[in-house]
């Protein structure tokens, strides 16, 4: 380990502490660890230790890429022909919740999932992984229905009184967020989503909310401060608050303009 890394790890696990992590909790994380040359395998450890044994680490390890009714689908076909674009689908592998990487989802995802031990939902699109004595009891179940809501390991999150960590990243891809989309009145609308389980060209077909992350930066910003442990680790924003706090308030948010918008 550089003299670098090992000064790096040392202020995150300081900063973990002053902003108050507990021990012994449950503690979801989105991170981007680029240009900080810290390895992942370090980082999930400062998460770990600032834990501590008891506590329960998870991330979301989402994986779009084998789904034709994605972004990430629509991104990567954009350019392609017809017949490019045809055999591109045939060929998109299965979800595979021991082996499909979420190369979107950031480095210290891939590491979680990946580390002995880790424990990882099922759901083909949206599924989280974890390290602690409590992961299994949180993402043992996954209801292909319920990408992140009550048949979801993020009802459990929730209920397990769960703090959030935005580490260099913003309130954009907290995903908790999700989680509110579900709770609000009247319901969103519903979509089909379309992914490949099991074997390669075995693709599956479900009904959803039709999930919009896009005003979920404006929601973040209008958060109350006293909601927000706030620092900063490799010259960029680090968040820390409680999941029933920031999903109490997006509910009450999206229940509002969302319905003057519908």
């Amino acid at each position: 380990m550089t003299e670098v890394a090992q000064s790096a790890e040392a202020e995150l696990g300081g900063l973990l502490r002053s902003l108050g992590v507990r021990r012994g909790g449950v503690l979801m994380v989105h991170a981007s660890l680029s240009g900080t040359g810290v390895a992942p395998e370090l980082v999930r450890d400062a998460l770990r230790d600032a834990l501590g044994p008891e506590g329960t680490l998870v991330v979301p390890t989402f994986t779009p890429e084998n789904s034709d009714t994605s972004r990430a689908y629509r991104e990567a076909v954009a350019d392609l022909s017809e017949a490019e674009a045809d055999e591109y689908r045939r060929t998109m592998p299965p979800f595979d919740p021991d082996a499909t990487g979420c190369p979107t989802m950031g480095a210290l995802a891939e590491c979680v999932w990946s580390t002995h031990g880790a424990v990882r939902s099922t759901h083909p699109q949206t599924s989280l992984a974890g390290l602690g004595p409590r992961a299994r009891q949180l993402l043992r179940w996954h209801a292909r229905r319920s990408h992140l809501g009550r048949l979801s390991p993020m009802r459990r999150l929730y209920a397990a009184d769960a703090q959030i960590l935005l580490l260099r990243v913003g309130f954009e891809v907290c995903s908790a967020f999700h989680y509110a989309e579900y709770l609000t009145r009247p319901r969103p609308a519903r979509r089909t989503y379309r992914c490949v389980v099991g074997d390669k060209g075995h693709w599956v077909e479900y009904r959803d909310l039709s999930l919009d992350d896009s005003d979920f930066g404006a929601i973040g910003a209008g958060l109350p401060r006293r909601m927000l442990a706030e620092g900063e680790w490799a010259s960029r924003a680090v968040v820390l608050c409680g999941m029933r706090d920031v999903v109490g308030h997006a509910k009450g948010q999206m229940s509002g303009y969302r319905r003057a918008l519908a």
